[in-house]
């Protein structure tokens, strides 16, 4: 096995409709700052003239959510195949009070949430950015017996998915409440 050789993930970008609007938007609702924005009329790595805004918000501890205002090429699209709840971005908060707290500013500020779902291991909360993107928000709620007992059968659940492409039904626990029976 090859040693992990990644520090870290520099940055994650997105397309955005408008930057200085999404820029307010993430300061205001999920308290990212700006760090770096970046104007071009070419791309570096091609050379094509693509005029574009590139920014750069902090997301704490080192992680950075950048985006990318268009503005000569048509309309952001999605995938038509995707469902909507698949691509998203998950961002973790320090607790189920900070989570919930957030939930009630969001919906406060007219912004729909979906949540809190419980996924056994974190609690979540779901919306939707100014430009379409899917949030998530997660506070930890994990027991160290769960992860115990989800590494133990990670490959194994894994590899019986790629044969029958249905979840097994012994993982049934962690969205049927069982787990809290479990793991007390």
């Amino acid at each position: 096995m090859t040693a992990p050789f990644i520090n870290r993930i520099h940055h994650v970008a997105y397309r955005c409709k408008d930057a200085l609007e999404t820029a307010r938007w993430y300061e205001k609702h999920l308290g990212m700052k700006l760090v770096v924005s970046i104007a071009e009329d070419a791309v570096p790595s091609t050379g094509e003239a693509d005029p574009y805004m590139h920014i750069f918000l902090d997301a704490g501890m080192g992680n950075v959510l950048a985006f990318f205002e268009l503005p000569t090429r048509p309309p952001m699209g999605r995938d038509p195949n995707t469902p909507a709840w698949t691509q998203h971005l998950a961002l973790q908060v320090e607790s189920v009070d900070v989570l919930m707290a957030t939930k009630a500013r969001l919906e406060a500020e007219g912004i729909e949430v979906v949540g809190p779902t419980d996924h056994a291991l974190f609690l979540s909360i779901y919306f939707f950015d100014p430009n379409g993107h899917r949030l998530e928000l997660a506070a930890d709620t994990a027991r160290p017996a769960m992860l115990e007992a989800l590494d133990q059968v990670k490959w194994a659940m894994l590899e019986e998915w790629a044969q029958t492409k249905r979840a097994p039904k012994h993982a049934a626990w962690m969205h049927d409440g069982r787990y809290k029976e479990m793991f007390k």
